[in-house]
């Protein structure tokens, strides 16, 4: 279980070491994270499914680091394997494509090249077995010589992807850049039945931290307080953030002159893309009897009593499309390719806060190739309450 002073697994690079079955993935992921991450055999297919460790890499900073099953693996248990390892890409900020240097590039590896240009990822080629080479021939820049057995250019490969993780681009703002020094911020967080015992959840906490590294002041509290919070308060708050489930009582709880929004919002601006999920808010109203949705989250939990996916989202979206669609849900790592969300008409996806934002973005870009509008959860609720609008009034931008 990770620990409070812990980085969010979402706020990591996450780096993919990929290549052919017996190339030492695996080897050189020991290597370079100095533990045994990932069992290491001379039989070829050992890494079965993609291994993931969050951890501190020096000089990186927190990271995730995955190894992958080997592209070639064979059968059908193989093809589902190199399929995830596949799909992995999505989530990866930079990619390591290892080589078995006595073999050479093969057309598999060439074949990765080619997916990791498509997709934007930068990548690092690295000539693993570099020891058993009798000569080496010169290299091109993004290329170095590797042995995870004797531990030849682990440092240099290190430092390499530090390189490529400070040139990725600016972190994309959560909630400070709407602030100044000395703002007040009252955040709305209803405890209820789906509320985890004990703790806020991840997008309360960034979002509180957020703040406090704004030089500003968080007061929180729940739905049924809003409006003696405001009352306490001398001068009105400069934002209100609220648990997009309380959206309907907060907003006629807070003046209009007040700027509100919700967590799901600010972080569909933080890792998605807002104008695309604001426009995929229109096609709630146009809904049809036994249309499909897909209704997508990005972590998993145990289901309660009103969850707000399979429960509380179903139910508004009938009322306020007078239609009953066919859901279909997913959560985790599960999400559709381009081909299955074509059956979809619509894909409202949770606001992200565990997903990294290169995985939140491949999905998006997923759902435009399929043609299919997509929504988070924070827009959704608030077209459906009748007050997108205003809650869209912090980010001018987007109106």
């Amino acid at each position: 279980m990770a620990g409070l002073n812990d980085t969010p697994s979402g706020e990591r690079l996450h780096i993919g070491f990929f290549g052919v079955r017996n190339a030492g993935k695996s080897s050189l992921v020991n290597a370079v994270t100095g533990q045994a991450l990932s069992v290491v055999s001379d039989v070829k297919g050992t890494t079965t499914d993609p291994v993931r460790k969050a951890m501190e890499l020096l000089p990186l900073g927190p990271v995730v680091i995955i190894d992958t099953p080997g592209l070639d693996d064979e059968g059908a248990l193989g093809s589902q394997r190199a399929g995830r390892a596949r799909r992995v890409l999505a989530e990866c900020d930079a990619a390591v494509l290892v080589l078995d240097a006595p073999t050479g590039l093969t057309g598999l590896d060439r074949e990765l090249m080619a997916l990791f240009d498509e997709r934007r990822v930068p990548c690092v080629v690295a000539h693993n077995k570099a020891d058993l080479l009798t000569e080496r021939p010169p290299l091109k820049e993004n290329e170095i010589y590797v042995s995870a057995l004797m531990g030849e250019g682990v440092r240099e490969l290190k430092e390499r992807l530090a390189a490529l993780a400070k040139g990725r681009e600016a972190s994309r703002p959560l909630v400070a850049d709407l602030l100044s020094p000395g703002d007040v911020v009252v955040l709305v967080v209803p405890i209820d039945e789906s509320a985890p015992k004990g703790r806020l959840i991840l997008p309360q906490q960034q979002v509180i931290r957020d703040i406090l590294d704004a030089h500003c002041m968080a007061m929180t509290c729940q739905d049924t307080e809003v409006k003696e919070a405001l009352l306490r308060l001398s001068v009105p708050p400069r934002l209100v953030v609220t648990d997009s489930q309380a959206f309907g009582r907060v907003a006629r709880d807070v003046p209009g002159s007040v700027p509100l929004t919700s967590f799901s919002i600010l972080f569909a601006r933080y890792k998605g893309d807002l104008p695309a999920l604001v426009r995929g808010a229109e096609k709630l109203a146009d809904l049809k009897g036994g249309d499909k949705v897909l209704i997508s989250e990005g972590c998993t939990h145990h289901r309660q009593c009103g969850d707000i996916g399979t429960v509380k989202l179903p139910a508004w979206i009938e009322k306020y499309s007078r239609v009953k669609p066919e859901y279909s849900f997913m959560s985790g790592g599960d999400f559709p390719g381009v081909d299955e969300l074509r059956n979809y008409a619509l894909v409202v996806h949770c606001g992200g806060c565990t997903l990294n934002g290169r995985e939140m973005q491949s999905r998006l870009e997923r759902a435009a190739q399929a043609g299919v509008p997509i929504v988070n959860y924070g827009v959704a609720i608030a077209q459906m309450h009748g007050i997108l609008q205003r809650s869209l009034e912090p980010f001018p931008g987007v109106l």
